[in-house]
């Protein structure tokens, strides 16, 4: 049998990790996940994830920057199938907001992670977002679609409101009638920025 490239192990390594690390995390949560319990389902030993990640909470980033980038991929493909830009840039925004509905989001990124991570408006993802949505909001001012305001305050304004109305929905005692509330909310504070009829 050939000799497999060491980072090539590396990577298969950190990828069975952060695979049951995520599993746990999003079934018992992270206080409740037993570092033993899925370093043994994954077949690696406590100082696998030690040496790869430090401890569970780099373990968690991880597994949060993973889910992150899977929906980034979902809202760029939500954006990819709207009719016009003004629709897709309404349309990433609901759908972010909706993701907040969903039991491993709920749970990972809303509220174990700014539980053990801090403030999810300063993780690593963040800056990227509001430099996108900045781009898309000066795009829809040129073109007149919406009034002529600063993209980055409004990015960042509108990312507020949205990553708010996840933590809100995801803490909340009912999130599918809280997720109601907060879209119609948001789609409120969006038809304000259009510069004709909403």
């Amino acid at each position: 049998m050939a000799h497999r490239p060491r980072r090539e192990m590396i990577a298969e390594t950190r990828a069975k990790l952060v695979a049951a690390a995520r599993r746990a995390f999003g079934t018992v949560g992270y206080a409740e996940a037993s570092m033993d319990q899925f370093t043994a389902e994954a077949g690696l030993t406590r100082g696998a994830l030690y040496h790869h990640f430090g401890d569970k909470k780099g373990l968690l980033e991880a597994v949060v920057a993973e889910i992150d980038a899977e929906m980034n991929a979902r809202l760029q493909q939500v954006v990819h199938d709207a009719p016009d830009p003004w629709h897709g840039f309404a349309a990433e925004c609901i759908a972010y907001i909706e993701m907040a509905l969903e039991p491993e989001i709920q749970r990972i990124m809303l509220r174990d992670g700014p539980a053990v991570l801090g403030d999810p408006s300063t993780w690593p993802g963040q800056s990227g977002c509001i430099r996108s949505m900045s781009a898309g909001l000066a795009e829809l001012a040129a073109s007149g679609v919406i009034r002529p305001v600063d993209p980055e305050a409004t990015a960042r304004l509108l990312n507020g409101a949205m990553l708010q109305a996840a933590l809100w929905i995801a803490n909340a005692a009912d999130p599918e009638a809280t997720s109601v509330e907060a879209v119609r909310a948001f789609r409120a504070l969006l038809d304000g920025l259009r510069a004709g009829p909403a």
